[in-house]
């Protein structure tokens, strides 16, 4: 199985297994304290964090966690956890200013510059921060690209804002890039932005005339935010790579990419405290929404196996549409529950990033990954039957009485599947709409009365 966030996978389930055996034992002498840091110092360096980080994060937690209040405390193991995890928020940057949201609280249009190297993906998240901008905080964006040296980089850039629904600054063949970015900021101005994100031009490595151009262009624009894109999948060099812009621009953020590759999370941990820049955005996908805000918080509690539900809950609303769910709502309470809105159902989960993506938010998975693998939930299935259902026709859909034998061969053939999983669909559908039928019909109050056992199939329960 393949969890949303891969980025701390490996650290969360070494930390996992250490604070299981913390917690076991009744009391914690010293000497425990000092064996387990041990091993959360080599889960650190192993994650690929900094070595200057983890020492200070290592000293850091072993100055409290050895005191008597803790040793002596009635659960000392807890204790330790809430130590590490107190000490993972601050390094991370969970501390006061350090919120993941932009600071666009200027007078219109508020610049977004986008820097870093090339092919570290800023070109696509400056069309993700757009969508963003757009969907979440209904602000009117421009896109701007300034990127001159690549060949189609413009035309790149201008293919992603329509993707998105949004504007893209008009291509002048041989223009500079202060040029194009006074030119973005004064269009800005006069036609209403709100927001205006410069993506400017990458190198393979950090060098002089890349620098000058940057800081040529922060003059120009005065951006309200500096946003340093950096690949997370390249470790270490990705904080070097901070530290080498913090130290020569007036950066205000990061955005780390690629976070659902096989990163260890080092570059994520080591960032705020190396360049002393925070995080601000994570890339959690290819797709134009996949990007979400980073909170140290959250990401502190999902390290250590304790879920992120605030982001689950987060995406379902962002992803689901009240009016359809308030007429769902009333279908359910009249028993009429049909394929058409089994078929939403599954949209919806798609849209959250299927099983896995559900699973990464929730409270103690590391602990059983090795049982999520070997349960080898398949994606593809969601797709599966998302086939399945397009290939029936509007009546089926409302009327599964209609699903004859000769039917089901047409919708197997038109779907790329088989007859057997249109019936496993089938089967499935008839027990939600048992269980939703059931729930209709005991309302809150007899809910709450039977319990959840109420709405299984072959429950005896009559109303």
């Amino acid at each position: 199985m393949r969890l949303e966030n891969r980025l701390f996978e490996s650290l969360s389930g070494h930390l996992a297994d250490i604070f299981d055996r913390l917690k076991r034992k009744g009391a914690l002498s010293e000497d425990d304290v000092n064996a387990a840091l041990r091993e959360i110092r080599i889960a650190l360096i192993e994650a690929d964090v900094a070595l200057p980080v983890v020492k200070d994060f290592v000293n850091a937690v072993r100055e409290q966690a050895v005191g008597q209040d803790v040793l002596r405390s009635v659960t000392p193991g807890q204790m330790v956890v809430k130590l590490v995890h107190d000490h993972l928020v601050a390094t991370l940057g969970g501390g006061p200013g350090d919120s993941g949201a932009l600071n666009l609280n200027v007078v219109p249009p508020a610049a977004v510059l986008m820097v870093g190297l090339q092919g570290s993906g800023k070109t696509t998240t400056a069309a993700k921060i757009a969508r963003l901008l757009q969907a979440r905080e209904k602000k009117k964006v421009l896109l701007a690209s300034l990127d001159v040296a690549r060949p189609a980089a413009q035309e790149q850039l201008a293919t992603l804002a329509r993707q998105i629904g949004g504007a893209s600054l008009p291509i002048v063949a041989g223009e500079r890039p202060v040029a194009i970015a006074k030119r973005a900021m004064d269009t800005g101005r006069r036609e209403g932005y709100d927001v205006v994100i410069l993506d400017t031009a990458g190198r393979l490595h950090v060098d002089e005339p890349l620098m000058h151009e940057i800081a040529a262009v922060h003059d120009a624009a005065r951006p309200a935010e500096t946003l340093l894109v950096v690949d997370s999948l390249t470790g270490q060099d990705a904080v070097n790579l901070g530290k080498a812009f913090a130290e020569r621009i007036d950066l205000t953020g990061i955005v780390l990419t690629r976070i659902d590759g096989d990163a260890r999370g080092g570059a994520a941990l080591s960032m705020r405290a190396v360049t002393g820049k925070p995080i601000k955005l994570l890339g959690t996908g290819e797709k134009l929404d996949a990007l979400e805000p980073f909170h140290a918080e959250r990401i502190a509690s999902r390290i250590l196996g304790m879920g992120d539900i605030v982001s689950l809950v987060e995406k379902a609303a962002e992803t689901s549409d009240r009016a359809e769910a308030e007429k769902l709502a009333r279908k359910i309470e009249k028993g009429g529950f049909d394929l058409d809105d089994l078929a939403a159902q599954l949209a919806q989960l798609r849209k959250m990033g299927g099983m896995g993506g559900i699973l990464g938010h929730l409270p103690g998975v590391a602990k059983v990954k090795k049982q999520l693998d070997q349960a080898n939930i398949d994606e593809t299935m969601l797709k599966r039957q998302a086939a399945i259902l397009s290939s029936m026709t509007k009546a089926e859909r409302k009327n599964p009485k209609l699903l004859n034998a000769s039917r089901r061969q047409r919708i197997a053939a038109g779907s790329g599947t088989t007859v057997p999983e249109i019936n496993r669909l089938i089967k499935q559908y008839q027990d939600m709409a048992l269980m939703m039928k059931r729930m209709g019909k005991l309302g809150q109050k007899g809910l709450a009365r039977h319990g959840i056992s109420a709405l299984m199939p072959g429950n005896p329960t009559r109303h």
